[in-house]
């Protein structure tokens, strides 16, 4: 009987790593100019007015989730077959905000007056295209996108859903959406900006149009890391996918998309960071990672929130240079 031998661990001991300040300067490969140029392109893609509302989990059943996009209230609920609706956030009546409704029977029911709006059109009020993919939900605003609606929104593939533990990261910041895309499409800053995160970064020729390719080794504790290569791309204005090409996790994902808010009470922009990371691996033993998918996901998040700590500094500070008249390049 021929004996299984374990796959190898995808973990790898970095020998003689070199210090923070003595890695490969990435400014020259960074250029002001090539970033510009794939958000100019990526801008230039449709949405079919779909924007992220926020993560599925977030909308739960008995309780409206509102949230204002793009200058817009917008109210969203589950009917009684726990399907997304959406709609205006003011009730028609007298105003009042339906993000404090009731849901009851599958209708928003304003704690003014009572009055019941069951889903669709009502009063003067109008239910709002909604899409739900299992791990976001989403909200079309046709006068505020401008653009021909789409059915359904513009997404990349994705893994099997019975096949990974997802977990989605909220949150704002004073910017535009294209402050937080241009963050994205520069992986060049990632090992100096990220040292915790990430070492031994390499940005490899583009991998097709507007995809970079990226050579890079997650940190683990101490000198222990899994080294990957991963994909980034901007299939729209408000969205950048990252994807895990080789290596362990081979076919995870990390979307990370902009929502533009209301502006804030100094009429600043305020742009949300909605990031839905998609993990996978083909190795027998991560059924067990999927059945710990609830102790799991608070780590995953938390690491998301780290990183997006620095990057949102990132983007406001782009934003704040950019306002100002003194953005380089």
């Amino acid at each position: 009987m021929t004996p299984v031998v374990p796959r190898r661990l995808p973990l790898s001991l970095r020998r003689g790593g070199v210090p923070w300040d003595r890695q490969r300067p990435t400014w020259r490969e960074a250029r002001p100019a090539l970033i510009a140029a794939a958000l100019k392109r990526a801008q230039d893609r449709p949405t079919g007015n779909w924007y992220v509302l926020g993560a599925s989990a977030a909308v739960t059943p008995g309780r409206p989730f509102g949230r204002t996009i793009a200058g817009s209230e917008v109210v969203a609920w589950r009917d009684t077959a726990g399907r997304l609706a959406a709609g205006p956030g003011a009730c028609p009546h007298l105003g009042a905000p339906l993000k404090d409704a009731a849901v009851s029977r599958g209708a928003l029911v304003c704690h003014w007056h009572g009055l019941a709006l069951p889903g669709d059109a009502t009063a003067g009020w109008s239910p709002l295209p909604a899409h739900d993919d299992g791990v976001l939900a989403w909200v079309r605003l046709d006068a505020a996108g401008g653009e021909e609606p789409l059915e359904r929104p513009v997404q990349p593939p994705r893994p099997a859903a019975g096949a990974t533990v997802a977990a989605v990261h909220d949150v704002t910041g004073i910017c535009e959406p294209a402050d937080v895309i241009a963050n994205r499409l520069d992986p060049w800053h990632g090992a100096w900006f990220h040292p915790y995160s990430f070492v031994d970064l390499t940005v490899e020729e583009s991998d097709g149009e507007d995809a970079l390719a990226v050579r890079v080794s997650f940190k683990v504790a101490g000198r222990v890391v899994v080294p990957v290569r991963a994909v980034f791309s901007a299939p729209g204005p408000r969205t950048v996918v990252m994807r895990v090409t080789d290596g362990e996790g081979r076919g995870s994902v990390v979307e990370t998309h902009a929502t533009p808010l209301a502006s804030d009470h100094r009429g600043r922009p305020r742009t949300a960071v909605i990031e839905a990371v998609l993990a996978t691996s083909d190795r027998p033993g991560f059924a067990v990672a999927r059945a710990a998918a609830p102790l799991l996901r608070p780590l995953m998040r938390a690491a998301a929130a780290r990183l997006w700590r620095d990057d949102l500094a990132y983007a406001e500070r782009r934003w704040a240079l950019r306002e100002a008249g003194r953005f380089p390049g």
